[in-house]
């Protein structure tokens, strides 16, 4: 009676131990905490979240929220951007695609620039200020490259189209609304450099 008690009691520390194990390593890959090293070099603080929907299919969710206004230099908006993304190896490795929408609000003005891009002319920033909205969509390619167990880097471009609507403003401060506005905006949508930390 004893040698079958303890024959069943082996068996079933194994078995716990097999089921702990195979928990362990399913939870390593299924979500990362991420941030944009491109968007913290351009002092816009962001985070994102990307969780494990299936074996090569995942969600990632990132924020940007930049508050500054520094010498009556206003940059400031939040954005949220949802991405479904296929993977083609495994999730959080190698290649994959994604399918984003992008939203948020803005408040730019008293920006010395001299950027004319892709039909999206910047240079009256200089002078002025715009307050709004956009919306808008795109597809991105990515690819995710593993550094240990439980940090990965990875690189993002998309492109896509945004609608935005804005009030316009003669100064970055003065709050004297001289007409509003609509863009529509075609061309990069997504630059990233991220540096993860998988669970």
């Amino acid at each position: 009676m004893t040698i079958q008690l303890s024959n069943i009691k082996i068996k079933l520390i194994i078995a716990l131990l097999l089921l702990v194990g195979a928990s362990t390593s399913l939870r390593a890959q299924k979500a990362a905490l991420k941030t944009n090293i491109v968007s913290d070099a351009l002092l816009s603080p962001n985070l994102g979240l990307e969780i494990g929907l299936a074996p090569k299919w995942t969600l990632n969710v990132a924020g940007q929220l930049n508050l500054w206004t520094v010498n009556d230099h206003k940059w400031r908006h939040w954005l949220v951007q949802p991405e479904a993304r296929y993977w083609f190896c495994r999730r959080f490795q190698g290649h994959f695609l994604g399918l984003h929408a992008i939203g948020g609000e803005f408040n730019f003005g008293h920006i010395d620039n001299g950027l004319h891009f892709l039909g999206t002319d910047l240079r009256p920033l200089k002078d002025r200020r715009y307050e709004g909205w956009g919306a808008g969509a795109g597809i991105g390619y990515g690819y995710d490259w593993i550094l240990n167990r439980h940090w990965n880097l990875e690189a993002e471009i998309g492109i896509g189209w945004i609608h935005a609507r804005y009030d316009e403003y003669p100064c970055a401060v003065c709050g004297k609304k001289l007409g509003s506005g609509h863009h529509n905006y075609f061309g990069p949508t997504k630059v990233a450099l991220n540096l993860e930390y998988v669970f």
